[in-house]
């Protein structure tokens, strides 16, 4: 089963609009293991609008907690109890495409983050990236979280206008690579979302 792990540099990056193009690119399952705020809807209502996919391969996620915070703290105000093994890789036929909750070092539960549940899955991560002021930072600490973890980096997707420099020097200091920049869509809908995925990605790097 080919599984592809989406993570973000921060919160807000554009890593569900991303993950929803990539999900419908490959015909996948799409699958958000946390999910912490429901109150304007889920990423998982996010992706079933935008992938273009059947509704049997958006998969529900083992916690939806309610309150919009870091999971561990909103699993606290909730009153849930994360349980880590509830976390393992769901079986599906065809590829899956996993999406964490802010970056990589938001806590789920305890001292565990998302990187160390990545460092548990072995499955490649992409990492998306802002093309904003700040970026370079940013993307390079995420790099070497993930790096210090032994995550498998498949390459960073970055988000926004053209910023050419931002992106060659994060793939260069990061020694990964670019896989590609989804420009700002107006309208965002999953006809301009698969076309622009298709005008500025290889689906074949994600295979």
């Amino acid at each position: 089963m080919t599984v592809i792990v989406v993570t973000g540099t921060d919160t807000d990056v554009g890593k569900t609009v991303f993950a929803a193009a990539l999900t419908g690119a490959l015909g996948a399952s799409y699958w958000k293991p946390v999910q912490a705020g429901t109150d304007d809807g889920t990423d998982r209502q996010r992706v079933a609008r935008l992938a273009g996919i059947s509704p049997e391969r958006i998969l529900p996620e083992a916690y939806a907690l309610a309150t919009p915070c870091s999971p561990h703290r909103a699993a606290v105000i909730d009153a849930v109890t994360i349980d880590l093994d509830r976390l393992a890789l769901p079986q599906v036929d065809g590829p899956l495409v996993v999406e964490g909750a802010g970056g990589v070092l938001v806590p789920i539960v305890g001292r565990t983050t998302f990187g160390d549940l990545f460092a548990r899955w072995q499955r490649p991560v992409v990492l998306v990236a802002r093309t904003a002021l700040g970026t370079i930072n940013h993307s390079l600490l995420s790099i070497e979280a993930l790096g210090t973890r032994g995550v498998p980096l498949l390459g960073v997707a970055f988000v926004g206008d053209s910023v050419a420099d931002s992106e060659d020097t994060i793939v260069r200091l990061g020694n990964t690579r670019r896989l590609g920049r989804l420009p700002r869509l107006d309208p965002l809908d999953p006809a301009t979302l698969a076309e622009a995925f298709a005008a500025h990605f290889d689906v074949e790097d994600f295979r």
